[in-house]
């Protein structure tokens, strides 16, 4: 335990980086992933679950957060930590990205934006300012900057503008942010993907002297190959002895190959969203649950498995409970998402550690395209 916010890189094999970020609250082994509790909670799961899945950090939503049940009220129940029974650190985003894509009637300048909430209507402002002081009455150990994140395909002049926006507001939020014993502010390169304004972005953000770094405003409607493409030319360009985070990413092939382009720590609504819709994670590759060849099959998703959800229960009931609409489902098929994520990520720094990532990502990749073993 720490009284310090720090990063330790302890191996590396070719770009793929094995580190731990320590902080007052807990220690978080890198690569990591960090399961998505928009509202205060991972859906479908008890804060326990989570965290003897793996899990040594979760986020939380500004946006939604702020707007119900409110961040004044949730500091006044003794911060989010307490709120939701998770003593453990917890990434808060600015809430930048749901004003863009959830919000209505936006309205933005070099101030901020104002919107009209998504819930019941009422006008909000968030600027950076703001948005710093939200998470700082949430209580979260690491807080993002606020940006302006643009969906792809779109101009260059568009992004160029976008770009030089979120810098100027990364400058207000580190100044806001101030110096938080323990916490930490993480920079988001912004640029699309327009290479230079990848690099631009990286390299304004590095000299102001963040403790950590995001890339955001990948995995929003451009293919792999080019978010892949963007991580290349631009993780070198951020400071190796800081934590790199890739905001919204993604699937376990997602996660796999943006560790080979040196990403730290990833979160995602992938494994939950997936999980209430019937479709599991497994070593095998994706499994639908809701088709209708599991209706007679006895096997469980994994019998190898250490989680109970993946090995104690049929892919024949699974596919009742969906077909029945039953709650369990979503949360048993949840449980085993997280826990393959989880296991997927020990995988890799195990592998990491013992200077195999080659193999092991070609081994998981393998498994993923062998697909399941259809029942007999």
């Amino acid at each position: 335990m720490t009284d310090k916010f720090t990063f330790t890189l302890l191996a590396k094999d070719g770009m793929a980086r094995r580190g731990e970020v320590s902080m007052p609250r807990g220690t978080i082994r890198t690569p990591a992933f960090m399961p998505v509790g928009t509202a205060g909670t991972v859906k479908a799961m008890y804060p326990g679950q989570v965290r003897e899945l793996g899990a040594d950090i979760i986020l939380g939503n500004t946006y939604h957060l702020m707007l119900r049940p409110g961040a004044e009220r949730v500091a006044g129940l003794g911060g989010l930590h307490v709120f939701a029974n998770w003593p453990h650190p917890i990434l808060t985003d600015s809430g930048g990205f749901q004003v863009m894509s959830l919000a209505q009637l936006r309205k933005m300048d070099e101030k901020g934006v104002t919107f009209q909430s998504h819930v019941d209507g009422r006008r909000y402002e968030l600027t950076p300012e703001r948005s710093i002081e939200i998470q700082g009455l949430l209580d979260s150990d690491i807080q993002m900057q606020l940006d302006e994140c643009v969906r792809l395909p779109a101009s260059e002049t568009e992004i160029e503008r976008a770009m030089q926006l979120s810098l100027r507001w990364a400058e207000r939020s580190k100044a806001a942010f101030g110096d938080q014993p323990g916490k930490a502010i993480f920079g988001i390169v912004q640029g699309g993907d327009v290479p230079r304004l990848r690099v631009e972005s990286a390299a304004a953000l590095a000299a102001m002297d963040f403790k950590g770094y995001s890339v955001g405003g990948l995995a929003v409607g451009e293919p792999q190959a080019v978010m892949l493409e963007m991580l290349a030319i631009t993780t070198p360009v951020l400071p190796e002895l800081k934590p790199r985070y890739l905001m919204g990413v993604g699937t376990p092939d997602d996660i796999i190959e943006s560790v080979a382009r040196g990403i730290d720590m990833f979160d995602c609504v992938m494994p939950t969203r997936a999980g209430r819709h019937g479709l599991a994670f497994t070593r095998f590759g994706k499994v639908n649950l809701k088709n209708a060849r599991h209706a007679d099959d006895h096997r469980p998703l994994d019998e190898a498995s250490d989680c109970p959800a993946s090995r104690d229960y049929s892919r024949a009931y699974l596919h009742h409970l969906f077909k029945a609409n039953e709650t369990l489902g979503a949360m048993l098929l949840t449980w085993n998402n997280l826990a393959y994520y989880q296991s997927l990520m020990a995988g890799i720094r195990a592998a990491i550690d013992e200077s195999r990532f080659d193999d092991f990502r070609l081994a998981t990749k393998d498994g993923w395209a062998r697909g399941d073993i259809p029942a007999l």
